[in-house]
């Protein structure tokens, strides 16, 4: 076997260098190996909004803490809010991790876009976890895309031993080359554990001004510079890569007819497999992006089939057609020998090997009813929903658009409540459009958390226009489906934020989500429906779950 690359670091700054062991191996995550990482690559601060499969990258932050308020973690508003915190940590040349989901790299996708602009002298470092097989998401989104799109780098770690070592040479990387820096899970790596080896911690960078403040103003005259600067890099980032271990290239001589792209954790179920091929295949692993384009361009005059396993979508796959178009056969998901949809799984990738597919043994069993996912027992809101439906009794067509949150399981039976669920803030906003095209009564559903996310904007919509609508914030004191993360703003302050707005105070009600309150709770909604114009009811109770916490702790 021969091999192209060498498994030496690509960076040659002393934090890349640090190998002595300073403790016993960690057991960790993969989302507590990034945090770990990025708490010994000397971070002054971490920002995420929680959301799964990332919310654990803060929670571990904030647990190495301690009593020393060092570095700061904090829960934030939204993920724009968390990305623009990080950058002014990075703009005092400060290093800062950003955590978030893939559909919250959307929120934050204005700030993100831009700060590959910016001259970044402190580290700026995203951890974007992603959600293949939708496991607790919208959609499928493979946030490599963004990486590309901004033109920076993002490793993508294979297990949790890399994620620990990627998040800590992406600082050094970022203040290398001046840019933010992706790292990339998914939610197998995120939400899995393993023993983790950790190394020496460095201490924070000293607090220091930009260089050339002016790289920092988006003026066009600036961001012309600044563009062309960006793009000026790019030939440094590919030979980044291109030198990088994480894209390591092993040609076997013997095997000229068959290679295989990995990805990321795809690497790991190409492993499991090996041993039950005739003949090793060459093989070339991507873990660091942009795409090393002269390693690729080898293996693929290596072989005459190339198969890609990536998890996530399609983008090694369709950019080496391009690389290769007509001269190579190229298989995986657009061909149909990996699966477009869904996770990758240890026989996913075997059946594309050509390998016979494993049988495990067959049981006989009981046929079991589904169990979909519900609300807790005693959730306030499935009270809510209660008071709601019977609000709604004699209507013929209601429309109640919701949210994302443990409230949208009120879609589900019993409840069968609610009627759209899209993104962050959007029942808001939707409410709004069908209230204005004519559909009467109309009302939107959304919680305490994500109504400051992203439902204080659309409501200000709303009271500009009076528009003849209902919102139903349901204030259960926490951000319930993440773990009981705290609420931004406690009920006192929601109300005044409320108000400020400019809702009328003889339509804004504030009730209690409990069952004894249904009927009484369900006239004062009926009562906010007749009122022909913008009503807004907050429906308080704290959490079942974080009420047990509370009460044991």
């Amino acid at each position: 076997m021969s091999t192209t690359s060498t498994c030496v670091p690509a960076s040659a700054d002393a934090d890349c260098k640090a190998t002595q062991r300073t403790e016993a191996p960690l057991v960790l995550l993969g989302d507590e190996a990034v945090a770990r990482g990025a708490c010994d690559a000397g971070i002054t601060a971490a920002y995420a909004y929680p959301g799964t499969p990332s919310t654990e990258i803060l929670e571990y932050v904030m647990a190495q803490t301690g009593g020393r308020g060092r570095p700061i973690a904090r829960w934030c508003a939204n993920e724009k809010t968390a990305y623009e915190e990080a950058m002014g940590v990075a703009f005092a040349g400060k290093r800062a991790l950003v955590a978030m989901k893939h559909v919250g790299l959307n929120v934050a996708a204005d700030p993100f876009m831009n700060s590959a602009l910016v001259s970044v002298h402190g580290g700026l470092v995203l951890a974007v976890a992603d959600d293949p097989g939708m496991h607790s998401s919208q959609n499928e989104q493979d946030s490599r895309w963004y990486a590309d799109f901004a033109r920076i780098i993002c490793l993508e770690p294979a297990n949790q031993q890399e994620a620990y070592e990627m998040t800590r040479e992406a600082f050094d990387l970022s203040e290398r080359f001046r840019i933010p820096v992706m790292i990339r899970l998914v939610t197998r790596l995120a939400h899995s554990r393993a023993v983790v080896r950790v190394s020496e911690p460095r201490g924070e960078n000293a607090a220091k001004m930009a260089p050339d403040i002016s790289s920092w103003i988006l003026l066009p005259s600036n961001a012309k510079r600044q563009w062309r600067d960006l793009l000026n890099k790019q030939p440094a980032l590919s030979d980044y890569t291109l030198e990088s271990a994480h894209n390591r290239l092993d040609l076997i001589e013997a095997e000229r007819s068959f290679g295989v792209i990995t990805t990321g954790i795809a690497r790991n179920y190409l492993l499991e497999n090996l041993d039950d091929l005739a003949i090793r295949p060459s093989h070339l692993h991507i873990g660091a992006y942009p795409l090393p384009l002269d390693k690729v361009r080898v293996l693929a005059d290596h072989v005459k089939t190339l198969l890609v396993l990536e998890e996530g979508y399609p983008i090694v796959e369709r950019l080496l057609r391009g690389i290769r178009h007509g001269q190579l056969l190229i298989l995986g998901k657009e061909t149909g020998e990996v699966p477009a949809a869904g996770e990758l799984t240890p026989d996913i990738v075997r059946q594309a090997l050509g390998l016979t597919s494993h049988r495990g043994v067959d049981l006989p069993t009981l046929d079991l009813p589904s169990r979909p996912p519900q609300l807790c027992s005693g959730c306030p809101h499935g009270d809510s929903y209660d008071a709601l439906k019977k609000a709604l009794l004699g209507f013929e067509s209601p429309v109640v658009t919701s949210d994302i949150g443990c409230y949208t399981l009120g879609a589900l039976p019993p409840y069968s409540a609610i009627q759209t669920c899209v993104c962050m803030g959007a029942s808001v906003s939707m409410a709004t459009g069908a209230a204005e095209a004519g559909c009467y009564p109309v009302l939107a559903v959304i919680g305490d958390s994500t109504f400051v996310h992203s439902g204080v904007t659309p409501l200000m919509d709303a009271v500009s226009a009076n528009t003849d609508m209902t919102l139903i914030i349901l204030d259960n004191e926490t951000v319930a489906m993440t773990g009981g993360q705290p609420s931004l703003l406690p009920t006192s302050r929601l109300a005044g934020l409320i108000l400020g707005l400019g809702i009328d105070p003889d339509h804004f009600q504030v009730i209690s989500a409990h069952r004894r309150d249904t009927e009484k709770n369900a006239e004062i909604i009926r009562r906010e429906i007749a009122h022909r114009g913008l009503s807004v009811i907050i429906a308080v109770r704290e959490c079942i779950e974080t009420a047990k916490k509370r009460k044991r702790g």
